[in-house]
């Protein structure tokens, strides 16, 4: 049907749409034009707020695996490796790009008069030290200036013994050993390894270190008993006595160390050691939790996921530093290449072995770093492997061998930056 119109051609006055006020049209359309304060009001807190709740379902999360896990221990049951339907599921989640998300919520700038009930609410969630803190907590504008804080002089003291290494993080052991033979493989979790050369990189110096690591095992395997026979010996002229000419060359081998960091853990990494940094790997991979369900339940977790190696020399040898991303822990800071980004979108890399390599100049020199300088931080709790060459045996000079390197904590223990993670004895 068609309304009828008036004499002069309108609609009647029941159907004409009505305007509104003059008022109203004025401050709506200066509500659209221009952003509002109180539109930013809300959305800052209410970002906050959803940034919270997620805080608050993964704490949640965290303490009914961490009692699940202290529960199985209790029983005297090791963890084993065991691929379940959640670790295929998070391979179909964008885990990228829900990462990069997260960080743009974490980088939302928290209401000054919010920030001290913020920040301790995160550290009652994930047991942060608020002592520690350089700055006041009203001086973090986010969460992500608050997780990245540095730490007041002098929190953090390292060993001062040459013959130690320490470690470069907060955080708990997780796996340390050693590597023998070829094709050395790091144990991820009971039932399950993976090659340390997946994790460093193809063209890694640590194989030419392993290379001679194997001969000289071999080497000393050939001695027969008798290696004491008069062809094995030389004599010396600063001493009339005779000395074997195996207890003249140091014997070393190559370990490794695992280090978790929890949220509510330091997350800046320093030198383990004093070192020179030769070259710079990164990794553009998968971006899967590294947390211990995670570690039981993905194939080639660390292989996989997106992470910064740095390789160099120290005095004993090889060492290289992995520093391995998660979900929402995409974004690896550098100090010492400050223009490297990670987690850039449209990088995931199809094959995971494919690296960009940087070798610092001078070549052969490298960058000098001190043992427990500032090197690099992640935005989020994430993992760290240390693998480094130390001496099995050294010779003194009355031609015996002094000098056994052995690790100072064992998996399960808790350790910080700057506290021995393996030394040895030298006299």
């Amino acid at each position: 049907t068609i309304a009828p119109l008036d004499r002069a051609g309108r609609l009647p006055r029941a159907l004409r749409r009505r305007r509104p006020p003059r008022f109203l049209l004025h401050h709506s359309r200066s509500f659209l034009a221009s952003p509002s304060p109180f539109l930013g009001k809300f959305l800052l807190p209410g970002a906050s707020a959803a940034v919270l709740l997620m805080l608050g379902v993964l704490h949640a999360k965290r303490m009914y695996d961490d009692k699940q896990l202290v529960e199985r221990k209790e029983r005297g049951i090791e963890p084993e490796f065991s691929p379940d339907l959640k670790a295929s599921f998070l391979r179909l989640l964008p885990l990228r790009s829900m990462s990069r998300v997260w960080g743009s919520l974490m980088e939302v700038e928290v209401p000054v008069f919010m920030r001290p009930a913020v920040y301790k609410a995160w550290a009652r969630a994930f047991h942060s030290n608020l002592q520690e803190p350089a700055l006041p907590l009203e001086e973090y504008p986010s969460l992500q200036a608050f997780f990245i804080r540095s730490l007041k002089e002098g929190s953090r003291p390292i060993d001062p013994d040459p013959n130690c290494l320490v470690s470069p993080v907060d955080g708990k052991v997780l796996r340390l050993g050693q590597l023998r033979g070829p094709g050395t493989m790091i144990e991820q979790v009971k039932g399950f390894s993976y090659p340390v050369s997946s994790l460093l990189g193809a063209t890694s110096s640590l194989h030419d270190a392993t290379e001679e690591d194997i001969s000289g095992e071999q080497t000393e395997q050939n001695v027969p008993e008798s290696s004491n026979a008069k062809s094995w010996w030389r004599v010396s002229v600063a001493s009339p006595k005779l000395r074997d000419r195996t207890l003249l060359s140091p014997k070393r081998g190559i370990f490794y160390c695992v280090l978790y960091l929890h949220p509510g853990d330091y997350h800046r990494v320093h030198s383990p050691v004093d070192w020179s940094i030769f070259k710079r790997r990164h990794f553009s991979g998968n971006l899967f939790p590294t947390n211990e369900r995670a570690v039981r339940t993905i194939r080639n977790l660390y292989v996989e996921n997106e992470r910064v190696v740095l390789e160099g020399q120290w005095k004993e040898g090889f060492v290289a530093i992995a520093a391995v991303g998660a979900t929402n822990v995409g974004s690896i800071k550098l100090l010492i290449e400050p223009e490297l980004r990670t987690n850039n979108p449209g990088s995931m890399a199809l094959h995971s072995q494919s690296y960009d390599e940087r070798v610092y100049e001078p070549e052969g020199t490298g960058m000098m770093v001190k043992k427990g300088q500032e090197i690099a931080g992640f935005k989020m709790g994430s993992t760290v492997v240390v693998v480094f060459e130390a001496p099995l045996s050294k010779a003194r000079g009355d031609g015996t061998v002094s000098s056994d390197f052995g690790f100072c904590v064992k998996a399960g223990d808790r350790i910080r930056v700057g506290e021995a993670i393996g030394r040895w004895s030298q006299s």
